[in-house]
């Protein structure tokens, strides 16, 4: 897979910034390649993960869901039907575009009943079941590589023809790689350090996919 100018701009960045990071470089262009895929048919990325891993799969939804470093300006087509039907309420500059990115540890009444009442282990894998569709993908997040929650996961997504990627630190025991299709692991073991890998890396690709969909913008 050859890299075109912007992914290659940002992927010099983050390695410039991250050297350690020199090693994963092929992993980290594979992964948003596929990402890029997922979203050019029109599919949907789940994301989720546990503890800080919550907290950064509910980061890179942010930095998909809305514009990033450029404003993701609507289709002109709606911008002029939004300004026909609500003259001067100026809901094409309130509005942006952004990727179907769903995290699920969102919905706490369902994840929380299904926790007590079924099985706590359970509940990523129920929320995929309900939510997913073939085609789409999801990026389990964990530092260990050994989340059970994240694994059941995995196992559920692949009999469904879903996708899935692990973005994980250098534990080859884990137990979720098994089920993944593709793996991004950073080389550090502690948790804190996985994460810190972690955060450069999601936004590097934030940054690739909205240039690649939406341009440099403004």
């Amino acid at each position: 897979m050859d890299m075109n100018n912007n992914v290659k701009k940002h992927m010099d960045t983050l390695l410039d910034r991250y050297p350690d990071l020199r090693d994963s470089a092929e992993k980290i262009h594979t992964l948003y390649f596929n990402l890029e895929n997922v979203f050019f048919k029109d599919k949907t990325l789940f994301i989720c993960g546990n503890g800080g891993s919550c907290s950064d799969a509910e980061h890179f939804i942010a930095e998909l869901g809305k514009g990033f470093l450029s404003r993701r300006h609507i289709p002109s087509d709606l911008a002029e039907a939004l300004e026909a039907a609500y003259p001067g309420e100026n809901y094409p500059e309130r509005i942006q575009r952004g990727f179907r990115a769903i995290s699920l540890n969102g919905h706490p009444a369902l994840a929380s009943a299904y926790t007590n009442d079924v099985d706590p282990l359970m509940t990523y894998a129920q929320q995929l079941y309900i939510f997913g569709q073939k085609g789409d993908a999801v990026l389990g997040i964990t530092t260990s590589g050994n989340a059970k929650n994240i694994m059941n996961l995995f196992k559920i997504a692949r009999v469904l023809g879903i996708s899935t990627y692990l973005l994980t630190g250098n534990n080859e025991e884990g137990v979720c790689r098994k089920y993944a299709d593709f793996i991004l692991d950073v080389p550090a073991r502690e948790a804190y350090r996985v994460q810190e890998y972690h955060l450069p890396i999601y936004h590097a690709l934030a940054m690739m996919l909205e240039e690649r969909f939406y341009g440099a913008g403004e």
